[in-house]
């Protein structure tokens, strides 16, 4: 039977083995920014993927182009890229999502914009636990919002933690809205139900709303689940926006199509359509990649996590005074130099960490200083490469911090 206009024929499940390179020469040839973007011997910023995607992705995409769908995006694409996220939702999460809520937008920037926008007193301020995805740090200011950083806490297990005294002080002096990224990037945590169903409490409390930025779901290593956030409750469903993508879980950053599910019923009401600017080969990319890229994504997963904990080795041998936990979703490492860095770069400013460290051992990676105040003497490390590069990338950073 034929699948819904948009979705394409259903393929077999199978598993592609991945076959990453550490061919530098020829990474750098296939052009993309993670790799033309830096001068650096071993590029471990952007968080673009080294390890391809799924076939059935590719497939996919070149099926459209073949077929000349280059033009803008048709309602049946639409209509096919929120059932497939959907779906993957239902499937993956257990997360029963109706389709027609839904939303197709460019990115998850996009999505807050038009959260904060819609859904949010104008020029309220917004509530970010800190470290953070670099733009939500700084892009808010050009919409005029205000952000409140809320420095995360630390448990006894090295955990980074959500500040729920801290986030309840900035709702109650007029916040209108607390960013929440589960997966966490950059520290890779994945938030439990107590933690979440905490953080929901001081919510609704202060009647505020959670923009939830859960674009690196399909990312979470063995030993934790995720669990959306809008799935915890009716209260929290009620006062969440959800922000999602294929992107991360299947390395298709730069074909813009991210979803937002609207779960709040006064939300529907507010949000217009704003797929403006959505790719058609985004819609494309995203309903392969949910619906038939998922045993491609589990080989990805655990290949990822083995790559943590190899780095995590190489880091205890040579460089014990870094501190690092292996991420619990994502495919970032979250690296703390404070005590690790030689004398001689101790007093580098906010900002200059990743630079010096860059100079030093060849590795490029993003200063943990732009993911917020308390990242400074941080950086954040991509581990989505051959495994080969990321121990080299950990013993090259070892040397610099020896010498």
């Amino acid at each position: 039977m034929a699948d819904r206009p948009g979705r394409g024929v259903r393929q077999t499940a199978r598993v592609c083995p991945l076959t990453p390179t550490d061919d530098r020469e020829l990474l750098r040839a296939r052009g993309s920014l993670k790799w033309t973007g830096t001068r650096g011997d071993i590029a471990a910023w952007v968080a673009e993927s080294d390890l391809g995607t799924a076939p059935e992705v590719t497939h996919a995409l070149h099926d459209a182009i073949d077929r000349g769908l280059t033009g803008y995006l048709p309602p049946h694409e639409r209509a096919g890229a929120a059932q497939a996220c959907a779906d993957w939702q239902r499937r993956r999460f257990g997360w029963e999502v109706p389709a027609d809520r839904v939303r197709l937008v460019p990115d998850v920037i996009a999505a807050l914009r038009l959260t904060l926008e819609r859904l949010t007193p104008p020029g309220s301020a917004l509530v970010l636990p800190t470290p953070a995805y670099m733009p939500f740090v700084t892009m808010p200011a050009a919409w005029g919002r205000e952000v409140i950083q809320v420095p995360m806490a630390t448990d006894a297990d090295g955990r980074a933690t959500l500040d729920l005294d801290g986030i309840d002080a900035a709702l109650a002096a007029g916040a209108g809205l607390v960013v929440l990224v589960n997966p966490h990037n950059p520290t890779g945590r994945v938030h439990t139900r107590e933690e979440l169903e905490a953080l929901a409490a001081v919510v609704e409390a202060r009647g505020a709303t959670v923009f939830a930025d859960e674009i690196h779901a399909p990312l979470v290593h063995a030993g934790h689940r995720h669990l959306p956030y809008a799935s915890l409750s009716p209260v929290a469903a009620q006062h969440c926006v959800t922000a999602t993508a294929a992107s991360k879980g299947w390395n298709v950053p730069g074909l813009k199509c991210a979803q937002v599910v609207l779960t709040g019923d006064a939300h529907v009401a507010a949000w217009q359509d704003a797929s403006e600017g959505v790719s058609v080969l985004g819609a494309v990319a995203a309903m392969a990649a949910y619906d038939h890229g998922e045993p491609w994504l589990d080989e990805t997963v655990v290949y990822l996590g083995d790559n943590a904990r190899r780095l995590a080795e190489v880091l205890a041998t040579e460089a014990p005074a870094v501190g690092y936990r292996p991420p619990e979703g994502t495919y970032l490492a979250w690296l703390d130099l404070r005590d690790a860095l030689p004398p001689a770069a101790r007093d580098l400013e906010p900002g200059e960490v990743a630079h010096w460290l860059g100079r030093a051992s060849g590795v490029t990676v993003v200063d943990g200083a732009r993911c917020g105040e308390v990242g400074h003497g941080f950086v954040r490390l991509n581990l989505a490469m051959h495994r080969g590069l990321v121990e080299e990338a950990g013993r090259r950073i070892a040397a610099a911090l020896r010498g």
